[in-house]
């Protein structure tokens, strides 16, 4: 048995993140049988993951996020002026919500960008603007330069490989930062194919206060989004 690849073989359909196939199966039966969850690691959920949203990015032909989504309104709802947003520069098949950053400093927000000094060290956040400059980290991904004035952002942004309803993730690199900064909201922005029925989850894992989808809104019922800010 082995997992099915993101997109079955059969009509193009896409196949459950939960399901093993038998590759080359001729038999009458079904060629493919369910796996629990709870029975995958996060490593073999994670490369699903990757494969889901690398080919619906490569079906629609664009990484960029929509901004002009009704549902965008939720976000913009929990913004006052002078907030600080922490965004990020998306890499590969990331939600690339370069644009809507652009639309929130615009509204008034001040925007922020994850940093990392060098490879192990915890992640930070810095100061940004859409007009500044940009060097590159450890990890080979953007970030400020370190001149920037590390802040303490009031949302947090954060791309997503996997999330089910209940605010459980799939990512990577912002646990520690998650676990150091309790207060901001943590909003989780990924494609919808990525959504998962019910994540493992370990007892130290933060749980993110909404995810942002290009289809919807997804507000888990631990959500601090629904509270006073």
């Amino acid at each position: 048995m082995e997992a099915v690849p993101a997109q079955a073989l059969a009509c193009g359909t896409w196949s459950p993140p939960d399901v093993l196939g038998v590759r080359g199966y001729s038999g009458k039966r079904p060629w493919w049988v369910r796996q629990p969850m709870t029975a995958m690691t996060k490593s073999e959920l994670r490369r699903l993951a990757r494969a889901r949203r690398k080919q619906f990015v490569a079906d629609r032909g664009s990484a960029l996020f929509p901004t002009h989504v009704p549902h965008m309104s939720e976000l913009l709802a929990l913004l006052s002026p002078q907030m600080c947003v922490a965004g990020y520069c998306a890499m590969a098949s990331e939600a690339n919500i370069s644009q809507l950053l652009t639309d929130l400093e615009g509204r008034g927000s001040a925007l922020a960008l994850p940093w990392i000094g060098a490879q192990g060290q915890d992640m930070l956040f810095r100061s940004w603007s859409d007009a500044a400059q940009l060097g590159m980290a450890a990890d080979k991904f953007l970030q400020p330069l370190s001149t920037a004035d590390q802040v303490a952002p009031d949302i947090i942004l954060m791309p997503l490989l996997g999330f089910d309803r209940q605010g459980n993730r799939l990512g990577q690199d912002y646990d520690r930062a998650l676990a150091q900064q309790s207060e901001p909201l943590r909003i989780g922005v990924a494609w919808s194919v990525q959504e998962f029925e019910n994540l493992p989850a370990d007892p130290w894992d933060m749980p993110l206060d909404a995810i942002l989808t290009e289809a919807e809104w997804i507000r888990p019922e631990t959500s601090r989004c629904a509270k006073e800010r």
